[in-house]
């Protein structure tokens, strides 16, 4: 177990790719013996402006969102900035002097709300479930203050679970990275909260997506680094180390490293078939076997292996439960670019409708971009009618709007 310290910095230091002090302190121009300082139980407040600017630029967030407390006379930073997700409250290490202590039944009531968002996350359209989920963050922010022992670590969980998804529908529903970043750094300074050590290493995982996706292979690997030594200190169990492999595979894959993200999902194939003694949590609900076929198909198609590709996502198809409308419309993509790619172009209209019907009815913005990638594939038989329908499909009124309204 970790020290105490300012878990708060550190979180949002490592969130933010300076995975050591000696990083930040390069990046801010300061002695390393200042950021340890900073990292320590009783931070010392920045004295000078423009470190105090250096710091929440670099970091993406306010000085007591990153664990300081400003001396007398200064007025914090929190009030005065206005964000889409909630910045200071709740982020403290220590309850609030003077404030009601919540009952014991506060934080699985709080938990409570969180799994339902959990799985409400499958069905329900992401532009009406992100109001909800975030205004459950505010509410877990205010609630951690009031909280002592166990209800506390009950609740920091199932914030930092609640900013996860948050930062889910902002990466992969509505394509903002930019606001991702930001809500997983907060994540993992509830986890920290919490000392959960396996929800930090799913936090970092998914931060490396982000360098990941767009092709920043070292920034990808290193927050890969962090992950598994999250998962390492928390005995992690096969479904979690697995879907670490199929997260760096797909940061390797849109990296240019194919081979190396093929060996990875292999490995995580065998991690599966082994098995350990240790039970996934709750909270690992999107992944399984099948989301694993899912990455490898996705990979053989990228690799070239069509034939390959075309038999493994067909199986991913046949075994996608009825509740998994968006990885549905990812793998009917991803058909329909095997296809383009083995010049069938009707074929692969026929797999590129399929998945707009699916996404008329559950929008995914990560379906979209392989229907588009498909389409930008099939520029050769543009003039054909099965292209031209295609197209009439990809820009409807109702398509067409929901592309532009996310």
């Amino acid at each position: 177990m970790e020290g105490e310290g300012n878990r708060q910095l550190r979180a949002a230091r490592i969130a933010a790719g300076y995975n050591t002090q000696e990083s930040l302190a390069e990046a801010l121009g300061v002695a390393v013996r200042q950021v340890r300082r900073w990292e320590s139980a009783n931070p010392p407040w920045p004295r000078r402006l423009e470190v105090q600017r250096a710091l929440t630029n670099l970091l993406g967030q306010d000085m007591e969102s990153l664990g300081f407390t400003p001396p007398a006379g200064i007025p914090g930073q929190g009030d005065s900035q206005s964000r889409e997700l909630p910045r200071t409250q709740g982020m403290v290490t220590v309850p609030v002097p003077g404030a009601t202590l919540q009952p014991a039944t506060a934080g699985e009531d709080f938990a409570d709300v969180t799994r339902r968002h959990r799985r409400l996350y499958w069905t329900v359209a992401p532009a009406t479930l992100h109001p909800a989920v975030v205004a459950h963050a505010t509410l877990g922010c205010a609630l951690l203050p009031e909280t002592a022992g166990m209800t506390r670590r009950t609740v920091a969980a199932a914030l930092a679970e609640t900013f996860l998804l948050a930062g889910r529908i902002e990466f992969f529903d509505s394509q903002k990275p930019a606001s991702a970043k930001e809500t997983w750094a907060r994540a993992l300074q509830a986890a920290g909260q919490a000392d959960d050590q396996l929800l930090g290493s799913a936090i970092l995982a998914h931060t490396a997506f982000i360098p990941g996706w767009a092709g920043d292979r070292q920034a990808a690997m290193e927050r890969m680094t962090a992950a598994r030594t999250y998962a390492r200190r928390g005995s992690a169990s096969a479904a979690l180390l697995a879907w670490l492999d199929a997260v760096e595979a797909e940061c390797e894959t849109r990296c240019g490293h194919i081979q190396t993200a093929l060996t990875l999902l292999g490995h995580a194939e065998d991690v599966l078939a082994a098995g350990t003694e240790h039970d996934s949590p709750e909270w690992l609900d999107w992944f399984s076997p099948v989301r694993l076929a899912a990455f490898k198909g996705h990979t053989q198609l990228t690799a070239g292996h069509l034939p390959q590709a075309r038999e493994t996502l067909l199986q991913v198809l046949d075994g996608l439960e009825p509740s998994e409308d968006k990885q549905r419309t990812v793998v009917l993509g991803d058909l329909a670019a095997v296809e383009a790619a083995d010049r069938h172009p009707e074929e692969a209209c026929e797999y590129a409708v399929a998945a707009l019907e699916q996404l008329r009815r559950t929008w995914y913005s990560t379906g979209m971009d392989r229907v588009r990638d498909v389409r930008r594939a099939l520029a050769p038989w543009q003039h054909e009618s099965c292209v031209r329908d295609l197209d009439d499909r990809l820009y409807g009124w109702e398509t067409t709007v929901s592309a532009l309204g996310r």
